[in-house]
């Protein structure tokens, strides 16, 4: 029975999840059981196109890319997949409404990987709408519940905490995506160059895109707010911890948030949850 296919795929996504981003998986824990597996859905497919153009330095990235591209939109128009990711993908791309459009500013940014090395104001916001904030916007299609009256009301807000997200990665990879991987996302930036200055001007950036997504956080529906307001306490003591630094560490390592530290956010979120302190 294809039930059991489909459950095989949603654990494929479980695992993936888990397996890259151990902070990720932990907010999805607290969301309501409902919203669990399209999330992790999501995040599986968005993970896979991600590491195609990140990772795959020993093969033909193009072409696999083009490949995984492909076989998204045949997974959408025959609702199956023999991908699991893909097949867990088009099971919450349908059940929860996930715009079309979406998932093809997404690909088409994480295509803009394969070839894009430096960005202008202009490149990166088309970078950060499709690697990040429709990222945010099909997760509250799976929030809202098929409620386009509160989708609408919610869109500017999430796409204020996918931008925020995406920048503090930026922020917190600069060292690795220009050494390893040629890329420096925040535009006009030389790397080279970076200095205190340039550090604060970002900060600034990302400090008002977290302080629009926090108006739409307290406004989700209960079941996903816990969820939500753990990822974003997670990032915004990462950007606290980045914006201590001076710019030279920034440099030359990535910035963490340890285990135990890890703990004590996420206990003291579900506490500010559970007593109406968000």
């Amino acid at each position: 029975m294809k039930e059991i296919f489909d459950k095989v795929s949603l654990s494929c996504s479980v695992k993936t999840t888990k397996s890259y981003s151990t902070s990720f998986s932990l907010g999805i824990r607290f969301l309501d059981a409902k919203f669990r597996d399209p999330i992790y859905a999501v995040y599986g497919f968005v993970r896979f196109a991600d590491e195609i153009v990140d990772t795959f330095h020993d093969y033909d990235k193009e072409k696999l890319f083009k490949r995984f591209e492909e076989s998204t939109w045949l997974a959408i128009e025959q609702r199956i997949s023999l991908n699991p990711i893909l097949n867990a993908f088009q099971w919450a791309y349908h059940k929860y409404n996930i715009d079309r459009e979406h998932v093809e500013t997404f690909l088409r940014s994480m295509e803009m990987d394969l070839h894009e090395t430096e960005y202008n104001r202009e490149g990166f916001e088309e970078y950060i709408l499709g690697s990040a904030e429709v990222v945010g916007l099909m997760c509250l299609r799976v929030f809202v519940e098929g409620d386009d009256k509160l989708y609408n009301h919610l869109e500017p807000y999430a796409k204020s905490l996918g931008a925020a997200f995406q920048k503090i990665n930026f922020l917190r990879d600069l060292h690795a995506d220009y050494k390893e991987l040629g890329r420096a996302y925040f535009p006009g930036l030389d790397v080279e160059q970076f200095d205190e200055s340039t550090k604060f001007r970002i900060e600034e950036e990302i400090e008002a895109d977290f302080k629009e997504a926090y108006k739409g956080i307290v406004q989700l529906p209960k079941d996903a707010r816990l969820g939500v307001y753990v990822a974003y306490v997670y990032y915004y003591r990462l950007f606290r911890k980045i914006k201590s630094l001076p710019s030279e560490r920034v440099l030359e390592e990535r910035i963490r948030i340890n285990n135990k530290r890890k703990l004590a956010l996420f206990v003291g979120s579900y506490v500010r949850h559970s007593f109406n302190l968000i």
